[in-house]
């Protein structure tokens, strides 16, 4: 099967997709027209730019040129994770890059190397792709869990002083509000493998059999990925609730909390 390739006249035709959105916005009164018009620029504008250069990089096929887009991904996704979390509190965006990294290096380099195995470790057509869906969804548990954590340590400020009297540690007066905060950083992957097949089809199955390729195939892929993106997250949410919790207490256990 050969995939029906869309042209300029093509993308065209979907921004009346847009427009109606923006036309049912003003209709009902939303205010979202302007945001709706800007995210489906800013849309079109990063997906063509990514485009050409995964071309380009698909072409060369160097190992550095992989590692350097990946890496940009990756310090991106950290500055969009500390901003979504706090941008007070100290040392968190170097947290957050740790914990991308970990978490993404560790299930990818397990997937490529165990499972894939491609000719080239380093194979822009597995690696990228691999690292983008893995990285975007562990951003959401990364924002989730941190700023949950962050969130209840300063709105329970008196009950974990009170543990911190009664003799505990730092985190033995903050062990509930992690697990919770981890929780709840994996609400979204774990409710999406319950519903998947069943409910939803999501972007790498549906993306494969548009692509033509044999639904049994597109399946088996998808399972790689929901599986990688879930050990993922759980690796990120302990490493920044780990991060985010030390910030907030010194050498001494005390708690410091920064109007």
């Amino acid at each position: 099967m050969e995939i029906i390739e869309l042209d300029w006249i093509d993308l065209f035709w979907t921004w009346g997709l847009i427009i109606i959105a923006i036309g049912l916005s003003r209709w009902q009164k939303l205010g979202l027209e302007g945001q709706f018009f800007l995210a489906g620029i800013r849309s079109l504008i990063q997906l063509m730019v990514i485009g050409y250069i995964l071309e380009f990089i698909f072409a060369v096929d160097n190992p550095i040129a992989v590692i350097l887009i990946i890496s940009v991904m990756i310090f991106i996704a950290a500055i969009v994770a500390r901003n979504r979390i706090s941008k007070k509190i100290k040392g968190l965006l170097q947290i957050v890059w740790m914990a991308l990294i970990v978490s993404t290096s560790f299930v990818v380099t397990y997937s490529i190397v165990f499972i894939i195995q491609p000719d080239n470790w380093y194979n822009p057509q597995y690696l990228i792709p691999l690292v983008g869906m893995v990285l975007g969804n562990t951003l959401s548990g990364a924002s989730l869990s941190g700023e949950r954590l962050a969130t209840m340590i300063k709105n329970n400020r008196l009950e974990i002083e009170t543990h911190l009297c009664l003799g505990a540690t730092g985190k033995q007066a903050i062990a509930q509000y992690r697990r919770e905060a981890i929780k709840i950083g994996l609400v979204p992957i774990l409710n999406t493998m319950m519903v998947v097949g069943m409910v939803s089809l999501p972007g790498m199955f549906t993306g494969q059999v548009l692509a033509g390729n044999e639904p049994l195939s597109a399946a088996s892929y998808q399972i790689l990925i929901l599986f990688m993106i879930a050990l993922a997250n759980l690796i990120t949410t302990l490493i920044i609730t780990q991060g985010v919790y030390r910030q907030f207490f010194n050498d001494q256990e005390q708690l410091i909390i920064k109007s």
